[in-house]
């Protein structure tokens, strides 16, 4: 069993941000079935996709989040710190580094150095 993807309501002014966000760390977009054009936008990277729903009114948790883990986590800080955004680092748990991203639209991203089986 795999995750395919988590899905992540944005207003549609938020659109083209969230998906130079994603782009950031490594999401392209992907391609969608003729029946959602104009719903929604897919980014994906190495098979695990996120799903942009457009929303009037979106709900972004305030604890909720998506975690992407990064091999090459200081040169995607780096990428972040330079279009703007600011990540605040975050305790270690399993002795790999972390911090947490505010995503256009108000989404929590956290980024991993590594996931916590291959830390651990």
């Amino acid at each position: 069993m795999s995750l395919h993807h988590v899905a992540l309501e944005v207003a549609p002014g938020d659109r083209d941000a969230l998906v130079a966000f994603f782009a950031l760390l490594g999401f392209e977009e992907a391609p969608l079935p003729p029946s959602l054009l104009g719903a929604t936008r897919w980014m994906e990277r190495d098979g695990l996709q996120i799903h942009l729903l457009f929303a009037d009114d979106p709900v972004a948790p305030a604890r909720g989040h998506v975690a992407i883990v990064e091999s090459d986590y200081e040169q995607a800080l780096d990428r972040l710190r330079a279009a703007g955004f600011a990540p605040e680092p975050r305790e270690e748990h399993w002795g790999a580094e972390r911090c947490f991203v505010a995503a256009p639209g108000g989404h929590r991203v956290e980024v991993m150095a590594a996931p916590p089986t291959a830390a651990a």
